[in-house]
């Protein structure tokens, strides 16, 4: 049951993150990759979990889908394609950087008004295109523009001062505060700046998955499920062309994702189960596989995942092993291999 009053807010300390992926090649583990998983059942239980889901931890973009909800609560008019870009860590695509324009004409603003962090457009394919055609970094291309333009258009509506909008003490951050202690049920452990220069909150992972799961189940008349709608239906807006996000969306029906730097990943589906993952050491390609498996433990087809398997482990120009979750994360029933 949601509790009106968040939990203290989670301890801030050294992780202590257990094995979750294992690196394989030829038959047998050359690495392992460490981190934490929360696996929570329909009724908002802890199910499974590895290594330390209780500890202040930091979402990194996983929380996008918060900070939307308060601002649609807060009056964000914003749906669709451009709601889901507004949480979005963009490829930096024609359709992301025209998604942004627009949201900055809505709210009167210009490129100029941004102020994110300038960078190269997040996807391989678009960055390489885009310093072939002599262009530098810029504060559209970053892949969090959607999130600043909205902020911004936001702060326009609601007679906010536009130019302070990532200040931890600004009305609009106060606002997106408020509903992560909400969402995630626990106190905000700490406050610092995220790489694009907003405010970044640390929570657990356990309170992120339940934040995930609160807004994957809203009502059809809350900000929660225009949330989720918007994501669900435009998850490349999200993300980007080929991102493993997006297609995880595509492949399982009804499932709200949202991954985020550092190795997080987090994930809820309609009737409230919910994974949130942290690969300790940032890596992506156990990242996929291991929110893969934390899927399949919840109780997700493992034929819709067959596809999120992680980078192949190659020799000689072939395929020779690949990432394999630990069994803890094998679906109930699985047997149980002495390398997994």
């Amino acid at each position: 049951m949601r509790s009106s009053f968040p939990a203290d807010a989670p301890a801030i300390r050294e992780p202590r993150h257990a094995p979750v992926a294992h690196v394989m090649r030829g038959g047998m583990i050359e690495g392992v990759h460490y981190g934490s998983v929360a696996v929570l059942d329909g009724e908002g239980e802890v199910r499974t979990s590895i290594g330390d889901i209780e500890a202040a931890c930091y979402p990194r973009s996983a929380l996008k889908p918060v900070q939307a909800v308060a601002m649609v609560r807060a009056g964000l008019p914003l749906d669709g394609a451009l709601l889901a870009l507004a949480m979005g860590s963009h490829s930096g695509e024609e359709h992301h950087l025209a998604g942004v324009r627009l949201v900055l004409e809505l709210a009167g603003l210009t490129e100029a008004d941004l102020r994110n962090v300038p960078d190269l457009p997040y996807g391989p394919a678009v960055r390489d295109a885009w310093l072939r055609e002599g262009r530098g970094p810029s504060r559209l291309a970053q892949n969090c523009s959607g999130k600043h333009a909205a902020m911004l258009y936001l702060c326009k509506l609601s007679g906010w001062p536009p130019e302070s909008y990532l200040d931890a003490n600004h009305p609009l951050q106060r606002a997106i505060a408020q509903v992560v202690e909400e969402l995630t049920g626990q106190h905000i452990a700490n406050v610092t700046v995220d790489g694009c220069g907003s405010p970044l909150f640390a929570v657990s992972l356990h309170g992120l998955a339940r934040a995930a799961a609160r807004i994957a189940t809203a009502a059809p008349d809350t900000a929660e499920h225009r949330v989720a709608n918007a994501l669900r239906l435009h998850p490349e807006m999200a993300s980007g062309t080929g991102r493993d996000t997006a297609a995880l969306m595509r492949a399982v029906p009804g499932l709200l994702a949202k991954d985020g730097f550092e190795g997080v990943q987090v994930a809820a589906l309609p009737d409230g189960r919910a994974v949130a993952v942290k690969v300790a050491d940032g890596a992506d390609r156990a990242r996929t596989a291991v929110t893969a498996a934390a899927l399949a433990r919840a109780g997700v087809e493992p034929r819709l995942l067959a596809g999120f398997t992680g980078e192949p482990v190659t020799g000689g120009g072939r395929t020779v092993g690949g990432i394999r979750p630990v069994a803890a994360l094998n679906p109930p029933g699985a047997p149980v291999t002495a390398t997994a």
